[in-house]
């Protein structure tokens, strides 16, 4: 299967594009290119009961997380909830490139979602992100009420790094003996740091997420190679993945991490939990969040709201 057609228009459109590629510039620089043409692929952002800032207390300091009430809900209404993580391979991303896809996931699973801003590599380099996400994901389950959540309805979830971060802080809650989120929604999660699918091969170049890009991420957030072999970084790596929450893995099959994430829906599902999984094959990494020119994504973001729903009426 080829792309897709309004996939082939946007990667024209990206080559012809006066902007470097991201690992050409710093950090600093790639997160501002990133942050400034989110804008041409979202879909309009949509109108909400209520978007506002909170700060909870992180391993370092607070942290920035944004919370979103669905609309059409009340005020003080027990909705459940969706903790998200950003993708932006753990170097580049922040509550603002996400904004859209939160505001349509709480909508449309008529939940609160709490967008975490994790502090970011290099200047935080692993396990920082992760340490950072287990802490908010802790403290908006143990201050549910409060915040009109449901403590028994939490899910876990993000996007491509999101989607690695929320996996392996259901991993840590499940051996720490945390309450465990419900659910656990991953979007072209990274899961196997060492790289070596075929499909990183096959997908090496040409369909947004590159080999020299995802080089780029890892070397600022995981420089030590003996680090990739950690669960905490490659969470297909760990011992053993039974008893986590259940999960729905999405992945596109022009996407370098096609394989990884595949393979870690197929080892959740031998290990016992129950797990939905769903391929994109005409899509590419990231389009998820380009609503605005691609048809697709707004059906993947249809499916990942059902997908929460049916875990919240579990």
């Amino acid at each position: 299967m080829s792309v897709h057609p309004q996939v082939a228009v946007l990667l024209e459109r990206v080559a012809r594009s006066p902007y470097p590629p991201y690992h050409e510039v710093p950090p600093a620089v790639a997160r501002r290119l990133y942050h400034d043409t989110r804008a041409i692929t979202a879909p309009p952002a949509p109108e909400m009961a209520a978007v506002a800032l909170m700060l909870v207390p992180g391993p370092a300091g607070v942290l920035p997380v944004r919370v979103y009430r669905p609309a059409g809900s009340g005020k003080t209404e027990l909705l459940p909830a969706l903790v998200f993580f950003h993708g932006g391979g753990w170097v580049i991303g922040d509550l603002d490139t996400h904004d859209v896809v939160c505001r349509q996931l709480s909508n449309g699973a008529h939940c609160m979602v709490f967008s975490v801003e994790y502090r970011l590599a290099p200047e935080v380099r692993f396990p920082g992100a992760l340490d950072d996400c287990i802490a908010a994901t802790n403290y908006i389950t143990a201050n549910a009420a409060q915040l009109g959540a449901d403590a028994k309805r939490i899910a876990v979830g993000g996007d491509s790094a999101g989607g690695n971060l929320a996996t392996v802080a259901c991993l840590a809650a499940r051996d720490a003996r945390q309450p465990l989120p419900c659910f656990q929604l991953l979007i072209y999660p990274a899961t196997d740091q060492r790289g070596g699918f075929p499909s990183h091969e096959r997908n090496a170049d040409g369909y947004l997420l590159t080999r020299k890009l995802m080089n780029y991420f890892r070397g600022h957030y995981l420089p030590e190679e003996v680090d990739w072999l950690d669960w905490r970084a490659s969470p297909l790596l760990a011992s053993s993945l039974a008893g986590v929450p259940p999960a729905h893995v999405l992945t596109a099959g022009y996407d370098p991490l096609v394989d990884e994430g595949r393979a870690y829906a197929d080892r959740l599902a031998s290990e016992g939990v129950k797990t939905t999984y769903k391929d994109y094959p005409d899509m590419v990494h990231g389009f998820l969040l380009m609503g605005g020119v691609l048809d697709v994504a707004n059906q993947a973001v249809a499916d990942c709201c059902a997908a929460l729903r049916n875990a919240f009426d579990a």
